[in-house]
């Protein structure tokens, strides 16, 4: 795997068009790398593979930090140089880097008498130390990972996009994870990285903290490229296209839930129960970029496949290949398999091709292998990269509604700033 992705150079352009609405701040850009081909990823159970990334510049003098981009939680994070348990090296063929706050100039303690801690982040997963005074938290995640570490205020650096598309150098002071001790999946060097950046809606993510100053508006899209070399698009700002349709976010949810209500193949709806798809503490459908599949509750899980199978059975062979539901094809899937489709609350509807549910999986006797990508679980459908993929995604927190449209995340996008 190393060496998977070379540098990843910007291929688009960002034309930045003046906007009026309630709206305050600019437009900040993130460069992007890694990829969901599907060809990279292969079906290897619920084990996840590939992800996407960006680059962060942290401290005085600055030094670069590549971190997952995650909306499916708040924080980032990054490994501190006294971390137990962190990988060294990392498979996807970049340097890993540690931050040491000790050597930034800028870098502060975030003590446990500060409002932010004492305020902001009294939650299950923050503690402060009368010993030391410092505010602490420790993070478990969906596939059982998990880090522990302490908050710090440092200087962050970024590129911000003025009116006539001028890129400028800026910064902000913004509080972050110093991450002390990793377990499970985060310990392991094939997908390594140096953290987590998550775009959550907690007063504690990047975003809020922007918004906030007035650096940037509360609004944050991104467009992950899914073939080749991956890369795509990451900006604090509003992505405009036309086509771009949108859904109201679940209120008061941890995560960014959307109310599923059905799914149709071929224009034929699936006959799943509604409430599989209700919204509670331990149902939901969450959209997540920290997730490379997708994953579907077992009452929308079987439907969907065997409505696949009954469509395909005539031109393809069904097996079982580890576990998953697969198929022998001889020809192009996009001719053989159905279109998709999510429906959302607000009437907006995700289509899906085949390569948005499918993924090869090698080849047997002179056919493809192709797999559907969905995995079956209970509880909580995650809508992963696997069907995030080429398309533009709009996280507009003030209106609290998420947006999309199938896109080719290398051509150019307009982003509205609020000047």
């Amino acid at each position: 795997m190393r060496g998977l992705w070379p540098p990843f150079l910007r291929q688009y352009t960002i034309i930045i068009l003046v906007c009026v609405g309630g709206f305050v701040g600019g437009v900040v850009d993130f460069s992007v790398q890694g990829s969901s081909d599907p060809y990279l990823v292969g079906v290897t159970g619920t084990s996840e593979t590939l992800l996407y990334f960006t680059k962060v510049k942290l401290g005085s003098p600055p030094r670069e930090f590549k971190v997952q981009i995650d909306t499916g939680s708040d924080v980032l994070w990054v490994c501190c140089n006294s971390c137990n348990n962190c990988p060294r090296t990392s498979g996807l063929g970049i340097q890993l880097n540690f931050f040491d706050p000790s050597s930034s100039s800028t870098a502060g303690q975030v003590r446990c008498s500060d409002p932010i801690c004492s305020s902001a982040v009294q939650t299950t997963a923050t503690q402060c130390s009368s010993q030391t005074d410092q505010c602490s938290y420790t993070f478990q995640y969906g596939d059982g990972s998990g880090t522990s570490g302490y908050y710090v205020s440092d200087t962050l650096y970024f590129d911000a996009i003025l009116r006539d598309s001028l890129i400028a150098n800026s910064s902000a002071l913004i509080v972050f994870g110093c991450s002390a001790y990793q377990s499970g999946d985060l310990t392991k060097t094939d997908k390594a990285v140096d953290g987590i950046f998550g775009f959550g809606q907690g007063e504690l993510s990047v975003i809020s903290q922007l918004s906030t100053r007035g650096i940037t508006p509360r609004v944050f899209s991104h467009c992950l490229k899914g073939e080749g070399n991956g890369g795509g698009i990451l900006v604090l700002g509003e992505i405009l296209e036309p086509g771009i349709v949108y859904s109201p976010l679940v209120p008061s949810q941890p995560h960014y839930n959307l109310n599923l209500q059905s799914i149709t193949i071929n224009g034929q709806l699936l006959p799943i129960d509604p409430a599989a798809f209700a919204t509670s503490k331990s149902q939901g459908t969450i959209v997540d970029s920290g997730t490379t599949l997708t994953y579907l509750v077992a009452e929308a899980y079987d439907p969907f496949v065997s409505a696949v199978n009954a469509i395909v059975s005539p031109s393809v062979t069904p097996i079982i290949s580890k576990g998953n539901q697969c198929y022998l094809v001889s020809t192009s899937v996009s001719q053989v398999f159905p279109q998709a489709s999510f429906n959302f609350a607000g009437g907006a509807s995700m289509v899906l091709k085949p390569e948005d549910y499918l993924i090869p999986s090698g080849s047997s006797g002179g056919s493809a292998i192709w797999c559907i990508g969905f995995q079956k679980v209970q509880g909580v459908s995650i809508l992963g990269d696997l069907v995030l993929k080429d398309k533009i995604f709009v996280y507009d927190l003030v209106r609290q509604r998420i947006g999309w449209a199938n896109y080719d995340c290398s051509l150019s996008v307009n982003v509205c700033g609020y000047f």
